[in-house]
């Protein structure tokens, strides 16, 4: 359409943290059942007050950015459907050491859940480790359960995650070892995950 025909969706510039070339804006997803509850869900990174986070290898590192993963609503305006900030709910934080390889798809798999590729935190080298840790989430691809999501409980860990019970691992895991998966889709034909790491 021509550019009078368009209009905003959502607008993200006043809350994104863009301080390296691969943070930002990274991922979005509209819920399977977004035609009844009309929710969508971004992957943005944010600008926090420094503080340190514990790494794989057990050292901290100091670091003022996290990844967000949030789920907003929508509503019905003059121009169509947008986004209403208001209604964020923020699903999941997670802390990032370093600005660089942030990973940022969003997929809804076959089976309803909420895919999430994460990246190893950046440097060269993970140098902590993380990809290759079953208790940190980054250098991962994440399977999480979003429906009926709350303030109290934003997501539901899948009882049949391969890591579920297992201890000193997050149940959130899908897969591990990734440097940086920045971009995943399923197979139309098989269900199953592609993914393209770096």
């Amino acid at each position: 359409g021509s550019r009078s025909e368009r209009s905003v969706f959502l607008d993200l510039s006043k809350k994104v943290f863009l301080d390296n070339w691969e943070e930002g804006l990274l991922g979005f997803a509209f819920d399977p059942a977004y035609a009844y509850n009309g929710f969508v869900y971004v992957y943005w990174t944010e600008k926090v007050e420094a503080r340190e986070g514990e790494m794989a290898d057990g050292r901290k590192q100091k670091s003022n950015r996290q990844s967000v993963i949030s789920r907003f609503a929508t509503q019905a305006g003059d121009g169509g459907r947008t986004v209403d900030l208001a209604s964020e709910l923020r699903v999941m934080e997670i802390f990032q050491p370093f600005g660089n390889h942030n990973g940022g798809t969003l997929e809804f798999g076959p089976d309803g859940m909420l895919y999430v590729a994460l990246g190893d935190g950046g440097a060269a080298n993970d140098p902590f480790g993380n990809g290759q840790s079953r208790k940190m989430l980054l250098g991962k691809v994440l399977r999480i359960d979003v429906k009926g999501a709350s303030k109290a409980k934003p997501y539901a860990i899948p009882a049949d995650n391969p890591f579920v019970g297992e201890a000193g691992a997050r149940g959130e895991i899908w897969c591990y070892g990734m440097r940086n998966p920045w971009r995943i889709t399923f197979d139309r034909a098989t269900g199953d995950l592609w993914c393209g790491d770096v």
